[in-house]
């Protein structure tokens, strides 16, 4: 007779995912786990497999719900420029405001923390670099396209700068950082990219 969950293993999965990226791997204790989830300690180790491949998938689904979302409304916004300004407008309103707050971003806390020690990790993190890169590129693509970029600015490259810099507010707002102070530099650097009369 097949075993019959009496649980939702995604809504599991989900209140795992805000424990590890609240406090990171190394501090979500399977009992912090079990306590979030509901579930005993047979129970997610049956679901998931171990804590590694429990964090793994959680890294994954937040990928997934939210890193994704934000990085094809940035690559299928046709404004250029003002699509890249939204992208960061939205990105620290969500960092310092709301449930999540201080939170920091859990691409980015794995980046910095003890997770990245493991290569399926570092693979997951690499992706989604690649990914965030490729998004901000053909943002950069559409604005030069519509005359609104210094035109000796290397895409590839400044691409690269705009996702550290998604890192950086990611980080900083983890230590506290305003929105205020967050915007002022993000508009800094994005004023430096503004094709010159």
């Amino acid at each position: 007779m097949p075993d019959v969950k009496h649980f939702d293993p995604q809504e599991a999965l989900e209140r795992a995912e805000r424990v590890f990226w609240q406090h990171g791997s190394a501090a979500a204790s399977v009992q912090v786990l079990t306590a979030a989830t509901g579930l005993n300690r047979s129970s997610l180790y049956a679901t998931f497999g171990s804590k590694q491949e429990l964090y793994l998938a959680a890294l994954r689904h937040y990928i997934g719900t939210t890193s994704h979302p934000a990085f094809r409304a940035l690559a299928e916004d046709e404004r250029g420029l003002p699509a890249v300004r939204d992208f960061f407008d939205g990105l620290i309103t969500l960092r310092c405001t709301g449930p999540y707050a201080g939170w920091g971003c859990m691409v980015v806390n794995a980046q910095a923390g003890t997770e990245n020690a493991d290569p399926q990790v570092r693979a997951v993190l690499a992706e989604h670099h690649t990914q965030l890169c490729a998004a901000f590129r053909t943002a950069l693509e559409t604005a030069r396209a519509q005359g609104q970029l210094s035109p000796d600015l290397p895409l590839a490259e400044t691409a690269e700068s705009l996702a550290l810099l998604a890192y950086g507010v990611n980080l900083h707002s983890r230590s506290g950082a305003t929105a205020d102070t967050l915007r002022r530099t993000t508009a800094h650097t994005l004023d430096t990219l503004t094709r010159k009369a």
